[in-house]
């Protein structure tokens, strides 16, 4: 029996001026749940928003205090960021990543949102006839939005068919077009929680270096591969990263899940060295400047979106950057709450009659963490949307994220402990409802 009846439903997304529910954005699908639990006061089982569901980390918090106590709110911060971050910028992803940065090369931005959206611009604009971005999908629908907003092209493909060696033949493909400027990927993965391996990455840096490519590596769910006991600073075993395999790289790590500090956007975009250094004709031209990457960046693009990030929340995140690399707190683990909620969680699906659909990688099943993606027999990913919202569950269509899969993304992040019984309930009566052949 549903929850909300269609006609609810259908109200909800008139008065929201949502055009197509089946289509409709985290934003939207956000809206019509949160207008459903007004009317009614029944609560929804949230899987839309990949917004933390943690506690903020306090030590952070209590560093930006000590920053705000000490006047640093009164001056503009750098462009390039405080000293502070950028040197525990370094000394993380050294810690963590085993791979070598030189702090100036370790820039804040606001949110990876910020970091992603001028690095799209310097890659897209540093070398003509190179000016589209290829989007190895699923991955963050934001990410082409901002692509529109600077009217940059971009190409893209589901990885569903093409693990392992077989991303090599389509990589290489594409690339041989030679117009692609940048590679864009989380890993693991936003939506599917898919994690590329290294042989994988392997292809993907050598290739980059071939064709003269930028790879932008987003590590928003840094070390949140929980099948591997990551986490122990300059400790193997580490994230696999592209970093190893070509020197065209750009790394975002953001603070908003591993230390649960979304509300104060800060991120790090960290650029390879010799990137950084690389002087490009165009770039000179265009902004008037040396044309030197790195700078290029920091000055004439990001400063011009965001002015530079707030000083005080840069101290916080050098100071949980610091103690993560001292060994002292251990981010991962606070994390791993996310695979606990997802383990239970997909148990309720699949024994009510659900599939996951990204299920494996190269080698081994995908694990559990922030994400995961579900399908219903041969239901389409907009119907399946529209049907959940019946039971009271928000998700969003796999057809918003660039995958050919019918399905949709689940977010682990807002479940909790009362809810569990609550959505078994609810995707029972949805199974007796949807009876499978």
């Amino acid at each position: 029996m549903k929850i909300f009846s269609e006609e609810l439903v259908e109200k909800a997304v008139k008065e929201l001026h949502i055009a197509d529910l089946s289509k409709a954005t985290i934003g939207e699908v956000l809206l019509v749940a949160q207008y459903l639990e007004k009317e009614t006061g029944i609560p929804f089982i949230r899987m839309d928003q990949g917004s933390p569901g943690l506690p903020v980390n306090q030590l952070g918090v209590e560093a930006e205090k000590a920053a705000l106590d000490r006047g640093v709110g009164s001056q503009y911060p750098a462009a390039a960021g405080v000293p502070e971050l950028k040197y525990e910028a370094a000394r993380f992803v050294k810690a963590f990543l085993n791979v070598d940065i030189s702090a100036r090369a370790c820039v804040p931005t606001v949110g990876s949102v910020a970091g992603s959206y001028g690095s799209f611009i310097a890659c897209t604009q540093r070398t003509p006839g190179k000016n589209k971005v290829l989007f190895i999908d699923p991955g963050f629908p934001i990410q082409k939005s901002q692509l529109r907003i600077i009217g940059a092209d971009w190409v893209e493909f589901d990885i569903y068919n093409y693990r392992g060696e077989a991303l090599r033949e389509k990589l290489e493909s594409m690339l041989s077009s030679g117009n692609i400027a940048a590679i864009v990927y989380s890993n693991p993965n936003n939506p599917a929680w898919i994690c590329l391996e290294d042989s994988e990455l392997k292809i993907i840096g050598e290739l980059a270096t071939k064709y003269d490519v930028i790879v932008m590596e987003d590590l928003a769910y840094f070390c949140m591969d929980f099948r591997s006991d990551m986490g122990h600073p300059f400790e193997p075993p580490y994230p696999p990263t592209v970093a190893h395999y070509t020197d065209n790289y750009i790394i975002m790590l953001s603070s908003s899940k591993i230390f649960s500090y979304a509300g104060q956007r800060m991120a790090l975009t960290c650029i390879s060295d010799k990137l950084f250094d690389r002087q490009f004709p165009a770039l000179a031209e265009r902004y008037k400047d040396a044309g030197v990457f790195g700078q290029t960046l920091i000055a004439s693009i990001l400063y011009m979106i965001t002015s530079g990030c707030t000083a005080s929340t840069q101290y916080a995140y050098a100071e949980m950057l610091r103690l993560s690399s001292d060994g002292k707190i251990n981010f991962v683990e606070d994390t791993r709450e996310y695979a606990r909620r997802a383990e239970k969680m997909k148990k309720i699906f699949t024994d009510n009659g659900f599939h996951i659909i990204y299920d494996h990688d190269v080698t081994q099943q995908v694990g559990d963490g922030f994400f995961f993606t579900i399908g219903y027999g041969d239901m389409s990913g907009g119907d399946l949307l529209k049907e959940l919202l019946y039971y009271g569950v928000s998700s969003i269509s796999l057809s918003t994220t660039g995958s050919d899969q019918q399905g949709v993304r689940a977010c682990t992040s807002r479940m909790c402990d009362d809810l569990y019984d609550v959505m078994a309930e609810r995707m029972k009566a949805f199974k007796e409802d949807h009876p499978l052949n």
